[in-house]
């Protein structure tokens, strides 16, 4: 199918993009990659009048090293986000999880911003957001603000992200000696995204576990935290038979229901072993 007719507007500036988006309002919509927005388009789920691409922003484009915290430009191209020695260095989780996305034609089209912004329930990148403790900013008329990422993904496909604003960049803390993260993923035969898929980031320090964040995509409304989880381990032992102890711990307070995707009982196991898997791989980075 295709979508329905609209007109492209090409952006020069950040400015010239949120001038646009007050002038179109409703009937606007942001483009860089297009591998989120187009497909929903074809499905006449969405039928924007005006498209404003954002692509040929340069300054949105750019990963670099902020020193406490890797600035990913929101149109950096999943494809960058995985090579990015900055990035490899200092948050590899973000790395791994952006080699999951898709196929090498998506990684190389589709933006970290545009997965974002889009917050699909099933997408991998938002489960690394929380695992890592990102912060995305925002920019809009009135200025820029800062969005915790705990605070971003509100319901299916919502966001934080206010009509007038544009996701520009995206913050995530630098990992230090002692930490490590992996990413554990289910995908859907058929489309690739995830069934269940855990992003687990933790800190070891004098043979315990300091801290621990885990993102969950696939099984919810939205990417979410594995909470229980992170309190079993906290100030424990850093031990395989903690690991498995606390990833018992991952269908704690979720409701799971029956779909073509398999049974609520099957998705809570997915849950547990997913979450021992990628804490497993996470543990072995921290301490290697």
């Amino acid at each position: 199918m295709y979508p329905a007719s609209f007109e492209y507007h090409t952006a020069s500036s950040v400015q010239d993009a949120l001038a646009m988006l007050a002038q179109y309002g409703d009937d606007a919509k942001i483009l860089a990659g297009g591998h989120s927005l187009i497909p929903v388009m074809k499905l006449r789920f969405a039928a924007p009048a005006h498209l404003i691409d954002i692509a040929r922003i340069p300054a949105l484009s750019a990963i670099t090293d902020g020193g406490n915290a890797v600035h990913v430009g929101a149109t950096a191209r999943h494809a960058d986000v995985v090579s990015s020695a900055v990035i490899k260095a200092k948050a590899p989780l973000l790395s791994e999880v952006a080699s999951h996305i898709g196929d090498p034609l998506i990684r190389n089209m589709g933006t970290i911003g545009g997965s974002l912004a889009h917050a699909d329930p099933a997408a991998d990148l938002p489960a690394a957001m929380l695992a890592l403790g990102a912060t995305l900013v925002a920019t809009g008329a009135a200025g820029a603000r800062q969005i915790e990422a705990d605070d971003f993904f509100t319901d299916v496909f919502t966001s934080a992200l206010r009509p007038d604003e544009l996701l520009t960049e995206v913050r995530v803390p630098a990992q230090g000696a002692g930490s490590g993260g992996a990413y554990e993923k289910h995908p859907d035969p058929a489309s690739g995204y995830a069934i269940v898929g855990i992003a687990a980031q933790v800190q070891v320090s004098g043979g315990n576990f300091a801290a621990a964040r885990i993102g969950m995509t696939g099984l919810g409304p939205k990417a979410m935290r594995l909470t229980a989880v992170e309190a079993a381990l906290a100030g424990k032992p850093a031990t395989a038979a903690t690991v498995a102890a606390a990833a018992a711990h991952a269908a704690d307070g979720l409701v799971f229901v029956d779909d073509s995707r398999g049974s609520a009982a099957y998705k809570a196991n997915l849950a547990t072993v997913f979450t021992r898997r990628a804490l497993t791989r996470a543990l072995a980075a921290a301490t290697a």
